[in-house]
């Protein structure tokens, strides 16, 4: 990847739910669908559509194309709500129930700050649709959350420009994670774990012995 690459905002969120599943869509252009991904392909058809519509003196578009050039970022944004105040608020699609998670709202914060660079405008907030629940969680775009977006696009980018894909986490996540099997993370631990036992078996510990 050379500097001049942008960086998907999708990337953000498999980023950080797991760097390794990041890694196998990013850089080796690895997928397989499962429930949970389908689940959401579902849910993102109704915004996959580009286009806008007015409701109540709110524009409201959706699938708008977002690029940050000073973050290195690029990508879309399932909907865009523009206020006649001139408050603009992205809303990121998800399906489940309504619930905090960082990876969400790291996404949403990404959108957020492309589109303060393409319109110069603040945007303090955003939501995220749960569509299981119908409901929307209002996320502040807060300073922790703008550095969280800048520090992950850098190790994303690392990692491509390494081309070297991260250890496999071997936790609770994987169970969800439709890439389990290309991933094996149980066979890998293993494999690592191993490699640490023989290094740990073989270790000097006397520096005078060679």
């Amino acid at each position: 990847m050379s500097e001049a690459d942008p960086v998907p905002l999708a990337a953000l969120q498999h980023w950080t739910y797991c760097p390794r599943q990041c890694g196998l869509i990013h850089l080796d252009q690895a997928f397989e669908d499962n429930i949970h991904t389908a689940r959401g392909q579902a849910v993102h058809h109704l915004v996959d559509t580009p286009g806008y519509e007015m409701k109540a003196g709110v524009k409201v578009e959706r699938a708008l194309p977002l690029w940050s050039d000073r973050l290195g970022l690029i990508g879309k944004a399932d909907l865009v709500e523009f206020h006649p105040d001139g408050t603009v608020f992205p809303v990121e699609f998800k399906h489940g129930a309504k619930r905090q998670k960082i990876h969400d709202d790291i996404q949403l914060a990404a959108q957020a700050l492309c589109l303060e660079d393409m319109l110069g405008r603040p945007v303090p907030r955003g939501a995220i649709y749960h569509a299981s629940s119908h409901r929307r969680r209002e996320v502040a775009i807060t300073p922790a959350l703008r550095e969280r977006v800048m520090e992950t696009a850098a190790a994303i980018r690392a990692m491509l420009d390494l081309g070297k894909l991260p250890p496999p986490v071997n936790d609770a996540r994987c169970r969800e994670c439709s890439l389990k099997d290309i991933c094996q993370p149980e066979a890998l631990s293993e494999k690592v774990r191993l490699a640490r036992l023989a290094a740990g078996l073989y270790a000097v510990d006397d520096p005078e012995i060679s």
